[in-house]
């Protein structure tokens, strides 16, 4: 692992006891190029560790809470007469910024919802007729509360197949949780982090990771796990061309913080769940949903993977 991945990922522990995994998933995320959907419970520190990737990693950050009365304009900006200037002007929205943290994002309406659609794809928003770029790097790091919680309603399918990964913090364990409660007696421990790379050195970090070599054997292993998501009796709908190109990339990020510039299968595996479980939505057998992950990782077991002995031949 680089030196600097090694800085971020061991500054961020600082703040997120006992979720190394999921601090080095978000990270891989990062690394990809992708946006990240948190959903959890409230209160187990999802809005914390968004908070504290924006201090790390040294991203200008802009923060909305999304509830029932937020508007598309807040997200992407709107346009209004400048008496003084006697034109049109534009007003930045939220969007603009490195990193995005929307907190609760399904808590507002789907109109709203759709407004990050163009942004999360694309790197731009249009407001009325115009297109402005978004900075770049841009990343949103959006926390959802489990469907089914009072207030909440499902993001549009077109949405949730935009985040790269999807991720759950989880409770703390017992001694996690008392070193937790020890360390926010005094300070804020977001307070003393430190910014251990720029935007720039990232930007530079993500063009290393997409030169990574991933041979055609993989693309046909990822080609064929994604058409078993789509020819399932227990799934209605199964990974896009889209899902497929995020879990190449992850694959790639998952190898380079290995030191290794190509991917082999194991890359694949180790992204898998992350990359895939928001993107699959379940038919109504009975219990299928409570054992998506079971389904999904015997679908990753059904598939023959590729022979590694060829995949490091460019």
């Amino acid at each position: 692992m680089s030196n600097q991945s090694t800085h971020v990922l061991n500054e961020m522990k600082k703040v997120i006891n006992g979720k190394d995994d999921v601090i080095q998933k978000v990270w891989m995320t990062f690394l990809a190029g992708g946006h990240v959907l948190l959903e959890d419970l409230p209160g187990v520190g999802k809005t914390t560790l968004a908070k504290a990737f924006s201090r790390v990693v040294g991203l200008d950050s802009n923060r909305i809470q999304f509830t029932p009365d937020v508007v598309a304009s807040d997200v992407i900006g709107f346009t209004m007469f400048d008496k003084e200037k006697n034109e049109f002007v534009f007003k930045e929205g939220a969007v603009m910024c490195n990193l995005l943290l929307g907190d609760e994002i399904n808590r507002t309406s789907s109109r709203t919802q759709a407004a990050l659609l163009e942004a999360m794809q694309e790197r731009q928003v249009t407001v009325d007729g115009v297109t402005y770029p978004l900075p770049a790097p841009f990343h949103v790091i959006a926390t959802q509360n489990p469907y089914g919680t009072i207030g909440t309603q499902p993001l549009p399918s077109a949405q949730i197949d935009r985040f790269m990964t999807k991720l759950s913090v989880g409770y703390p364990d017992f001694e996690d949780q008392v070193e937790m409660l020890k360390n926010r007696q005094q300070t804020d421990p977001l307070s003393s982090l430190e910014q251990i790379i720029t935007k720039n050195e990232l930007l530079a970090l993500q063009q290393q990771v997409q030169d990574l070599f991933i041979h055609e054997e993989i693309l046909r292993y990822v080609t064929a796990l994604t058409e078993k998501t789509r020819n399932h009796p227990s799934i209605h709908q199964g990974i896009s061309p889209r899902g497929a190109l995020a879990l190449c990339q992850m694959a790639k990020a998952h190898a380079f913080l290995q030191d290794r510039d190509y991917v082999i299968p194991e890359d694949v595996h180790a992204v898998w769940l992350p990359t895939s479980r928001h993107r699959v939505i379940l038919s109504s057998v009975p219990g299928a949903e409570a054992e998506q992950d079971a389904l999904l990782e015997k679908l990753l077991q059904s598939v023959a993977t590729p022979d590694q002995a060829m995949l490091a031949t460019f």
